[in-house]
């Protein structure tokens, strides 16, 4: 009698499944100027290496479309091989029996459609429309486009305030996003073709607090124009910062009583301290920056008074104002939105949680840091309430995992139905169970569960649901508004205004505060153009001689946080950086991608800007 045999993976097996995560890695480690014609070739000729052959569609119609591809890198495509690509595509994608051969076919629809320019380009030029200049993956990667393997160089030769003025050549908060960055730079690490990412974040934050001192680069001579900005968040000190050392006069109108923005309204103390953040803005300031606070546009000073008095104006006025969610009691006693609760924080108010019941409406960062200091406040508990599943949240998985840790419950697939109350106060919040439903843009879109509703008690309820911008007064003086937000050019000049321009959460939605930063970057070499002048910005920093190291695997080295023994009225920081030696390890695992790749070969660096 013959038994089934027990299984086990043969080494063949396990060689196909190491080559398929080399692959998966690749990918994500891939830079985003990849000729898209390439890349959709060699996408198509991958999925044709994992055809089972049975059907038609997949076993011919990838090998085909290969063919196209290939004639049109080679220099033999004609423009009407884009309608036969497409024709061909459509059809692999109706016919084909699996996802191998119809989500092929899906992503080469998607590149001829999103990428025509490149296609016809290809076919009536033999040449990539690719810009000639391809920046180093994770400097591409950066909003900013920091010089990331410059600075890596720079720790690992114990240089760190060279390292730190590196960073504020390009973004100024250098401290700042050293502690809170949601770093989207890690993404594109070469790295990642071997091992893990290089902890980017925590080297930068390493060579901050190793730095001897902020050194303040050359100004130009001054210019005598002055700039009226704003808003005093991380766009708006970002153009000011910068306009500063052109030798402009910049001039910031603030509404809250602080600068910083969401980096001390939207940003809890435990992740970035407040006495860390005033000192990096008291640097900036020294730049020479004049500052109005509590002072609002539209009140204090109309919007038609800084157009008429100054030489140009910059509005960077961030998304202070909350969403809401529809239903009756969202303003009873006891209910808050995150922002109005990280605002009266970010003010220093005092607020008592004690022996609450906490329910946190949503499902981002600002979700989970209000979650967090919700526990910081006294309360009793804190429950995090999500319509989508935790896999779905748009918060960071270390916040995330923060959270749970410290101690909040994470609900999911839940949707409010209606906010309970007793004699004005809120008591609960009764939820619908809900279930995954049609992906829609990347993310299931949750559907109504067959089942009860149910009450969650809660003593105060905090909604997280996402900011909105209060262009009212800007659309008021006639300046263009489209669903709250100020509309621009490429430039960031608002069209009809002369010399107004406008970037940040105001034009482009709520988003990361390295986007508000590389916004106003961005928006002061434009403002300085406009204004007549060509003024770069570099540092007088010698980039260390690239060596070829770093090739042994080696994992990566994580920063930690620990959970405070008591988190009530405890903001102090819970993240702790990398020590010498777990540093000195990262930094020299870079690959030095602007020595050693393509970048070195077509400019890499951005010395100056």
């Amino acid at each position: 009698m013959t038994g089934m045999e027990v299984f086990d993976k043969s080494r063949g097996l396990q060689l196909i499944e190491d080559i398929y995560a080399s692959v998966e890695t690749r990918l994500k480690g891939s830079t985003k100027t990849t000729c898209p014609v390439e890349f959709a070739s060699g996408f198509v000729k991958l999925a044709g290496a994992q055809s089972c052959g049975k059907c038609t569609p997949c076993r011919i119609g990838l090998s085909q479309l290969a063919t196209l591809l290939d004639n049109i890198l080679d220099g033999y495509g004609f423009i009407e091989d884009l309608d036969l690509i497409t024709e061909l595509a459509e059809g692999i994608y109706a016919s084909a029996d699996c996802a191998i051969g119809y989500e092929a076919a899906a992503v080469v629809l998607r590149s001829v459609k999103g990428f025509a320019d490149d296609f016809i380009y290809h076919i009536e030029m033999n040449d990539c429309s690719a810009d000639e200049f391809a920046a180093v993956p994770c400097s591409d990667g950066c909003p900013a486009n920091v010089d990331i393997p410059g600075y890596m160089a720079l720790v690992a030769a114990g240089r760190y305030t060279d390292a730190v003025s590196l960073v504020r050549k390009d973004n100024p908060f250098s401290v700042a996003c050293g502690l809170i960055c949601e770093h989207p730079c890690e993404a594109y690490c070469r790295r990642a073709l071997m091992d893990d990412p290089i902890n980017i974040r925590g080297i930068k934050r390493f060579a901050n607090d190793q730095a001897d001192a902020d050194v303040l680069p050359a100004k130009a001579a001054a210019t005598g124009k002055r700039i009226a900005i704003i808003g005093g968040g991380p766009s708006g000190l970002t153009a000011a910062y910068y306009l500063a050392l052109m030798g402009h006069s910049p001039v910031i109108f603030e509404q809250r009583k602080y600068l910083g923005g969401m980096l001390r309204y939207g940003i809890p103390a435990y992740r970035l301290p407040r006495e860390v953040l005033q000192k990096e803005i008291d640097f900036l300031l020294s730049a020479g920056i004049e500052t109005h606070t509590e002072t609002s546009v539209g009140t204090d000073v109309s919007v038609q008074q800084l157009i008429d008095e100054y030489d140009a104006v910059y509005i960077a006025i961030g998304a202070h104002t909350e969403n809401n969610l529809g239903l009756a009691g969202e303003d009873a006693e006891g209910v808050f939105s995150a922002v109005q609760l990280l605002r009266m924080m970010g003010d220093n108010q005092s607020v008592d949680f004690s022996g609450k019941k906490v329910g946190i409406v949503g499902g981002g960062n600002v979700a989970m840091d209000a979650a967090r200091t919700a526990l910081r406040l006294g309360a009793k508990s804190s429950s995090i309430i999500y319509r989508r599943r935790v896999l779905d949240m748009t918060a960071l998985p270390a916040e995330i995992e923060m959270a749970r840790a410290e101690g909040c419950e994470l609900l999911e697939l839940v949707a409010p139905a209606a906010i309970e109350t007793v004699n004005g106060k809120v008591s609960g919040l009764t939820v619908q169970p809900q279930m995954v439903g049609e992906i829609v843009d990347g993310r299931p879109r949750p559907k109504a569960l067959d089942a009860e509703p149910y009450t969650i008690p809660c003593d105060i309820l905090v909604l997280a649901i996402g900011q909105a911008i209060d262009s009212s007064v800007f659309e008021a003086a006639g300046l263009p508004v489209k669903r709250n937000l100020i509309i621009t050019e490429k430039d960031a000049s608002v069209p009809g205004y002369t010399g107004v321009f406008s970037g940040g959460d105001c034009v482009t939605s709520p988003s990361s505060a390295i986007m508000a930063i590389a916004a106003g970057k961005a928006t002061a070499k434009n403002i300085d153009a406009f204004l007549g002048f060509d003024h770069s910005i570099s540092v007088d920093v010698e980039i260390p001689a690239a060596l070829a190291k770093g090739k042994a695997y080696c994992a990566r080295s994580n920063m930690v946080e620990l959970i405070p023994e008591i988190l009530a009225g405890n903001f102090n920081a819970t993240e702790h950086g990398l020590s010498l030696q777990e540093a000195l390890q990262e930094a020299n695992r870079c690959l030095r991608c602007d020595h050693f790749g393509l970048s070195a070969l077509t400019g890499g660096r951005c010395e100056k800007w």
